[in-house]
């Protein structure tokens, strides 16, 4: 029984370090690509990137121009009328089908980034492209759309991973909130460095939020052992 317990502990404590060292990792290089991007766009005033992304993806429209009804229903789908649908509703759901933590989670991610993101682009004030082929108000930097999006698709797919239902399904909810940040390009409602920070972004944010939920539930589960074992003892 001793040797199944510490096996069994030294495979916990393993993967608990896997897991550590892939998320500080992925936070640090967040949040040196965020870094590197405001030193392109505000310090270089580097246009390149940019340019290129605009110039590829308006091929590809002049190429298919039946793409374009398709971009416009795909971008609707990080817009604000469904992300505060989508920040509520699902919450609401998770908590009545009882994943009380997941529920918070879901809320944490879209309120959260989209907290963060009026704050950015406060700060930065870029203004968006003149060349936009939809009406959008606001401003650029960066992206909503890719960064609470992502936030939220993000957030949903790492839920479905953590309890092993349908890994396909969290890869495609991934897929679909990277698409979402090109059709912003597609649109020329943001430049391609805008889309890219709000990526970088919102896995600097969902980093955050995982941190604070494992530590959150890792307490819970403490203070629940010790009183069973006060009432044990009783």
């Amino acid at each position: 029984m001793i040797r199944r317990a510490k096996a069994r502990l030294v495979a916990s404590l393993s993967l608990l370090t896997v897991e550590v060292v892939l998320m500080g990792g992925m936070f640090v290089a967040s949040a040196l690509l965020f870094f590197y991007l405001t030193r392109v766009v505000f310090a270089a005033n580097s246009v390149e990137f940019d340019t290129w992304a605009f110039a590829w993806l308006d091929a590809l429209r002049a190429q298919w121009p039946l793409l374009t009804p398709v971009v416009r229903a795909l971008t609707f789908f990080a817009s604000l009328p469904w992300l505060v649908a989508a920040g509520i509703g699902l919450p609401l759901l998770l908590r009545y089908w009882g994943h009380r933590h997941e529920a918070a989670e879901v809320f944490g991610a879209v309120a959260g980034a989209s907290l963060l993101n009026q704050l950015l682009k406060s700060y930065f004030h870029r203004l968006r492209p003149n060349s936009a082929l939809i009406v959008q108000g606001g401003l650029s930097f960066p992206s909503g759309h890719a960064m609470i999006g992502l936030a939220l698709y993000g957030c949903l797919a790492w839920i479905l991973w953590r309890h092993r239902r349908h890994p396909v399904w969290g890869l495609l909810l991934l897929l679909f909130a990277l698409l979402i940040g090109v059709t912003r390009v597609y649109l020329h409602v943001h430049y391609a460095t805008d889309v890219v920070a709000g990526f970088a972004c919102a896995l600097l944010w969902l980093i955050l939020l995982r941190g604070v939920f494992r530590f959150r539930t890792r307490r819970e589960k403490r203070e629940a052992s010790m009183e069973n074992r006060e009432g044990t003892s009783c």
